[in-house]
């Protein structure tokens, strides 16, 4: 009589474990010892196959019976006849009951994520708005319904190289590796005749549209995410998401610094030194501002309350900075007012300048000036 196995102590279980407790035993050894994850390893490849052909045993009520009666005597398995079994079953066999752990064979495909830039005005991104986006996406063929074959499903035969398993086995000695079948691209089937429409890829380009929230104070930029918007999935796979990330254009008065609105307002000399009563065009709304008599280049004034929204907030402040503009493009007449006005300005006028004048440099030293780049 051949020597008895005690397939119980193999699986490191109790005889009074209940299905569900030898299937979970086998399950937990099974993958500590599969050979994809032990590439090399004949001992773990040994212990697979021995894990593997007790549970074939015990996972069955009438063979287990008939183990507990009498032992490994007469036991057929479904392996075939006798109690050995080579890798390739005993992998085989596992994948059956868990399906394909590892990554291969008919797996779900996930869509691919798609990204669009969505260019944005200042005044846009501050304010909120909504805009339409067009892209395009691959989408599954409506010919064919995604099959890539004439006629659909119909269409569709066994893949000749898998044998209709979606994944391939390659051996080297005792190692053996589960590799996705290049030929179907893991589905396990292909075309008989393949779709026209889509050149047998199951996909077609179409143009979507979908309408952007772009919430108020979105001065910074922001990355939306749409979920489902991507490319579909294959085979049942989850269909990806769309990013719009929102690309702020630059404004040439406007800008913002640490949740303030900042506006660069040019005045005029005559302006900033006599002092002005002026308009400030602001985002959604203009306001009057005095301009104090002597105002510099420079000069900031705080407007409460008027600056950028957000949404839940308080809207924040916006800082009015002069700019002091010097005309340009004058004329001789104009030019010689300017000459005239310069000499009946007394120093005192421009603190600023003579203080700068008036500073003494342990070296002198003569240069010439070139507009700075």
């Amino acid at each position: 009589m051949a020597a008895r196995r005690d397939y119980y102590q193999i699986l490191g279980v109790q005889r009074t474990a209940t299905a569900a407790e030898i299937k979970a035993a086998y399950r937990k050894l099974a993958l500590r010892w599969h050979p994809d994850r032990n590439r090399g390893d004949i001992l773990a490849e040994e212990r697979f196959k021995e894990v593997s052909m007790a549970y074939a045993i015990l996972g069955d009520e009438e063979k287990r019976a008939r183990h507990d009666r009498f032992g490994e005597v007469g036991l057929e398995t479904p392996f075939g006849a006798g109690l050995d079994l080579d890798l390739k079953s005993a992998t085989d066999f596992f994948d059956a009951i868990f399906g394909d752990l590892f990554g291969f064979g008919r797996k779900k495909t996930a869509g691919q994520d798609l990204r669009y830039t969505l260019e944005l005005t200042f005044e846009e991104a501050a304010l909120g708005c909504e805009r339409t986006i067009r892209f395009f996406r691959q989408e599954d063929c409506s010919a064919c319904r995604g099959t890539g074959a004439e006629g659909g499903a119909a269409g569709l035969v066994g893949c000749t190289k898998c044998g209709g398993q979606g994944f391939t086995r390659q051996r080297a000695g005792f190692l053996s590796a589960k590799r996705e079948c290049l030929a179907c691209g893991g589905a396990g089937e292909i075309p008989r005749v393949r779709c026209k429409s889509c050149v047998g890829t199951g996909l077609v380009e179409r143009q979507r549209e979908y309408v952007v929230g772009v919430p108020p104070g979105s001065v910074g930029g922001s990355t939306q995410r749409v979920p489902g918007e991507g490319s579909p999935g294959r085979r049942g796979g989850a269909a990806g998401d769309l990013f719009v990330n929102s690309r702020v254009l630059p404004h040439a008065f406007y800008r913002e610094e640490a949740g303030v609105l900042v506006v660069e307002m040019p005045i005029s000399p005559s302006e900033a030194a006599l002092g002005a009563d002026v308009e400030v065009p602001l985002l959604d709304r203009s306001v009057r501002m005095k301009v104090p008599v002597g105002t510099q280049n420079g000069a900031v004034f705080r407007l409460r309350g008027k600056g950028i929204p957000r949404q839940g907030q308080p809207r924040g402040d916006a800082h009015v900075r002069v700019v002091v503009e010097t005309p340009v493009g004058v004329g001789p007449d104009v030019r010689r007012r300017f000459e005239e006005l310069e000499a009946a300005l007394p120093e005192d006028a421009f603190p600023r300048r003579r203080a700068f004048r008036a500073l003494k440099p342990g070296i002198r030293a003569a240069a010439e000036a070139e507009p700075a780049k």
